[in-house]
């Protein structure tokens, strides 16, 4: 009876930690599909063009994800043994150090652009059309990894309502100005596949204006001290964020190698394929949710040394994480006939969305596996298992079976392909937990 009680009381605080979390990243990743809708409706080519950008926009978020697991982990950690003077310095560094790291990122990308489109298959007439948006797209990057790290913060502290209760604000808004920027109003014409990003642009200048006021109100950041603070923690911050970084970086550079092969099917295959992507992140909102709100909790429970807890949280996200996801799945894949004519602009790009929707979506449910073990890696002290994990799914499991199923059967056995290779990739994610969880006193041995 005690062990079911405590299993309930676990299960409404996950509740309360993840739903606002839950929340705000659909709300997030809705409008960034919205934005895809509504860019659909222009044509064929923008459609594509704005595709092609999901790799790179994807390197920024990989970056920045990897910087927000370190923040998150470190923050907790300190807060967990007792370090509030720590903490602080901590947050004020990540501010800082993280927000620099993005603008050199995005200024290189920026640089390299027409070498980059180049090669992930856009033909050299869309690069006019591809140039027109990814300067606002990159602005949009920036400002929304600035507060993306403002986020961590207040996850580190135990608050996820204001971010999930902000993203959900500028999602709305972004939703409000895309149709105004894109399509015009009136007699004002409006600005095409460039005011999708130009819409992002402002929505999260919004955001920051106001978490930046909600941050001046707290105790978590400090203005001395930074310096030996940053000598002091370079090494354990740097042991957490590159491994994690190096295993968000990879999903991009799998989606660049996917993007090619798709390329090579078609135009159509590419629009197809870019909005399957975007809907595949919304429909993992719940894993999402997770994946920020459980490190924070774990790191907390490894600063403590309380290894019990640890085994009851990821017990716990795992029966979620597969249940919600084969019912989502099956559900969109049952329904993909309808889900792709209400995204697609054109006859060509609904029937090929539709076969992707028929093989990708149950498959979620294995990758959600996969996520939540490599987002519980970083945060409990193994993060060279997780960076590793990230790679075997992707270079291992993923790429492989998509490129043989589009070598054999083109769209139809991409798709399928991609399904296999999400399985694999949750399967080896549960071994590796059950084999790392069995011995919970070797956890702590790769980052000290």
């Amino acid at each position: 009876m005690r062990t079911d009680a405590a299993s309930v009381s676990l299960g409404v605080t996950l509740w309360r930690q993840t739903w606002p979390m839950a929340i705000g990243v659909l709300a997030l990743l809705g409008f960034q599909l919205v934005d895809s809708a509504f860019i659909a409706r222009l044509g064929t080519s923008p459609l594509a063009a704005q595709s092609f950008t999901f790799p790179l926009s994807f390197l920024i978020i990989g970056v920045q994800v990897g910087l927000g697991i370190a923040i998150a982990a470190l923050i907790s950690r300190a807060l967990g043994a007792g370090e509030r003077a720590r903490s602080r310095r901590l947050g004020s560094l990540v501010l800082i150090v993280g927000t620099l790291v993005i603008a050199g990122l995005a200024l290189a990308l920026w640089w390299a652009q027409a070498a980059i489109f180049l090669r992930l298959g856009a033909a050299p007439d869309a690069l006019a059309l591809i140039r027109s948006y990814w300067g606002p797209q990159l602005v949009a990057a920036w400002l929304g990894a600035v507060l993306y790290f403002g986020y961590s913060l207040f996850r580190a502290h135990g608050n996820t309502r204001l971010p999930g209760t902000l993203m959900v604000v500028t999602s709305l808004a972004n939703l409000a100005l895309d149709p105004l920027l894109i399509f015009g109003l009136g007699p004002w014409d409006g600005l095409g596949l460039p005011g999708a990003a130009w819409a992002t642009v402002m929505a999260f200048g919004l955001g920051l204006t106001v978490l930046g006021r909600r941050l001046a109100g707290t105790n978590w950041l400090a203005v001395s001290g930074l310096a030996g603070e940053l000598c002091r923690s370079a090494r354990p911050f740097l042991g957490i964020a590159g491994p994690a970084m190096i295993g968000q970086l990879m999903p991009p550079l799998a989606a660049m190698l996917a993007i090619s092969v798709v390329a090579w099917l078609g135009e159509s295959q590419v629009a197809a394929w870019g909005l399957a992507s975007r809907l595949e992140t919304v429909s993992l909102m719940v894993v999402l949710a997770m994946t920020m709100s459980l490190p924070p909790w774990l790191g907390r429970c490894y600063g403590a040394g309380d290894w019990e807890q640890v085994h009851r949280l990821m017990r716990l996200a795992l029966q979620v994480a597969v249940l919600w996801q084969l019912a989502l799945g099956v559900g969109l894949a049952l329904a993909s006939p309808w889900v792709a004519g209400a995204l697609a602009g054109t006859p060509d790009v609904r029937d090929d969305l539709s076969i992707l929707l028929r093989y990708l979506p149950p498959s979620y449910a294995a990758l959600g596996v996969c996520m939540l073990v490599v987002s519980a890696g970083n945060a409990l002290g193994w993060p060279l298992r997780s960076m590793l994990m990230s790679a075997a799914r992707l270079f291992v499991c993923y790429l492989p079976a998509l490129g043989l199923g589009a070598w054999l059967a083109g769209l139809p056995g991409l798709a399928l392909g991609a399904a296999i290779g999400n399985l694999l990739a949750g399967l080896a994610a549960w071994g590796l937990l059950r084999r790392i969880l069995g011995s919970p006193r070797r956890q702590g041995v790769e980052v000290q």
